[in-house]
């Protein structure tokens, strides 16, 4: 149970720490990757008591896609493991019932019924279909009895949920929690305060050179305007068949301007997102260390078809903006850090990539590729770099508004429409994932992070990029500062921005 796990990480905190006799550099810092792993493991589970408060907690673990979307084995050998995990549902259904403290915030309410209720439609819906051609009447038989089981059991536990009235509030971590997730976590011990000026300081270099793009590209319209121009230049024949053309293109600018090593010859597919999963615009499922020659799938969500039709067609991206969501996701974000990764020397760089570690890469690859010339100069191109810039500048700033300065959801939302241009769709919903994942300050913390290493690092040379690229990613995917600390010989890891 949740005090065996909890019982165990303190154990292997306590154990790694013991090992500080005659260590060479390299296990010292496998040593500190562990502990934070445990440490950032335990500060959920235990300090901000997420088993208990927050539906997230169980929606990522439950994903059941790897037997659909993984070939790992032929289909009728996935069927049954499938059937082995639906026929766990229902227990687990339960427990998660007993578990969750009510009430809960609205935005849990209604993340934790859309999840769950998206599990139900996927186990008789998207999952029966991808095993339709298995000719086995009886493994069918069977899939059916307990899929529609599972189902009911979701069902069940969704209407559960959506059937709390939600309070207004009730999220908040605190900022001494706050902080405590960020050292624990990433090794940042910032300053909160210090750690917002630093948000504000990069949203306003964004925005200003956000005004600029548009002075050129949009003369004489609004900022909001210009942003909507952009986003009005829609893929015709929608944003899965658009970023299929894209990641040649751009794994190709890495190869020409030489940015990066890329091992290996694999490729990413592109697909629409399942139901259950659907809370962002889109994400990569990438394969483990130890899984060879499986599939690494990008996937990209269609509007929530209770918006009105205005706000689900202002949801869908436009081109450019989508182009970096491809660099993010893939070439040569997410990606291109999981190749690295799987093939890191380190055991822990190999199974613990961290959050601040994989965001802020594939966010800094983002400015990093427009800096390289992706676009050519083009303003509406550098728009679009830029709207993903400030999407992420706004969650930056919400997540220490939400958990430490009593924000609302509304003001939230308004931050991001007003301040970082987003739509309405997607300003809702990042609104409402900050009170549920309070890391997403990761993507623009991590960023600032790694260009203020790459500065430092490299002196300046742009010629040296690939270098420092390479040596960046070949930890795997530790905390930051650790990075920091081993690549620029300092005697221990501190945040540098």
């Amino acid at each position: 149970g949740l005090q065996k796990q909890i019982a165990f990480l303190e154990k292997t905190i306590a154990d790694a720490q013991a090992f500080d006799g005659k260590m060479s550099d390299a296990e010292k810092f496998e040593r500190d990757y562990l502990v934070h792993v445990a440490q950032g493991q335990l500060f959920f589970l235990k300090d901000a008591d997420f088993p208990h408060k927050n539906p997230a907690f169980y929606v990522g673990q439950l994903d059941p896609n790897v037997y659909i979307s993984r070939p790992y084995a032929d289909p009728a050998t996935r069927m049954k493991a499938f059937i082995s995990y639906a026929e766990k549902v229902p227990a687990a259904a339960a427990q998660i019932k007993a578990n969750l403290k009510l009430p809960m915030p609205a935005t849990f309410v209604k993340y934790g019924s859309a999840g769950f209720g998206g599990f139900a439609d996927y186990y008789t819906g998207d999952a029966k279909a991808a095993f339709a051609d298995v000719k086995d009447p009886a493994l069918q038989k069977q899939f059916d009895e307990v899929a529609a089981k599972a189902a009911a059991a979701m069902k069940d536990l969704a209407a559960y949920v959506a059937s709390q009235p939600g309070s207004a509030d009730g999220w908040a971590l605190g900022a001494d929690k706050f902080s405590k997730m960020l050292l624990t976590n990433e090794a940042v011990d910032t300053p909160l305060d210090e750690l917002e000026r630093i948000g504000q300081t990069d949203l306003k270099r964004n925005q200003d050179a956000l005004k600029a793009a548009c002075a050129t590209y949009a003369a004489g319209m609004t900022i909001a305007d210009c942003m909507k121009k952009m986003g009005s230049d829609k893929p015709a024949d929608g944003p899965v068949a658009e970023a299929r053309r894209q990641l040649p293109m751009l794994r190709a600018f890495l190869v020409e301007k030489d940015l990066v090593s890329i091992p290996g010859t694999e490729q990413a597919q592109v697909e629409e997102s399942p139901p259950y999963n659907r809370q962002n615009s889109a994400y990569i499922d990438i394969p483990g260390p130890y899984e060879k020659g499986l599939p690494s799938v990008y996937y990209i969500s269609p509007p929530d078809p209770s918006w009105d039709k205005q706000t689900q067609l202002d949801f869908v991206p436009g081109k450019k903006d989508l182009l970096f969501t491809s660099v993010h996701e893939v070439w040569p974000g997410h990606f291109l850090n999981f190749l690295h990764s799987n093939r890191a020397e380190s055991i822990f760089g190999k199974l613990f990539v961290g959050y601040a570690f994989a965001e802020g890469w594939a966010h800094y690859t983002e400015e990093m590729m427009w800096d390289a010339g992706l676009g050519d100069g083009d303003p509406e191109t550098h728009i679009g770099q830029l709207s993903n810039a400030l999407l992420r500048n706004c969650r930056y700033l919400s997540a220490i508004g939400l958990h430490t300065k009593g924000m609302t959801v509304a003001a939230s939302e308004k931050l991001f429409k007003e301040q970082c241009y987003q739509d309405e769709g997607n300003a809702r919903q990042q609104a409402a994932r900050g009170t549920y994942d309070p890391l997403y300050l990761n993507y623009t913390m991590g960023k600032l992070m790694i260009r203020k290493l790459r500065e430092d690092w490299t002196k300046g040379d742009k010629t040296k990029w690939k270098a420092f690229h390479d040596e960046f990613l070949s930890y795997g995917g530790p905390p930051i500062p650790m990075v920091r600390a081993a690549m620029m010989k300092e005697a221990s890891p501190k945040a540098v921005f």
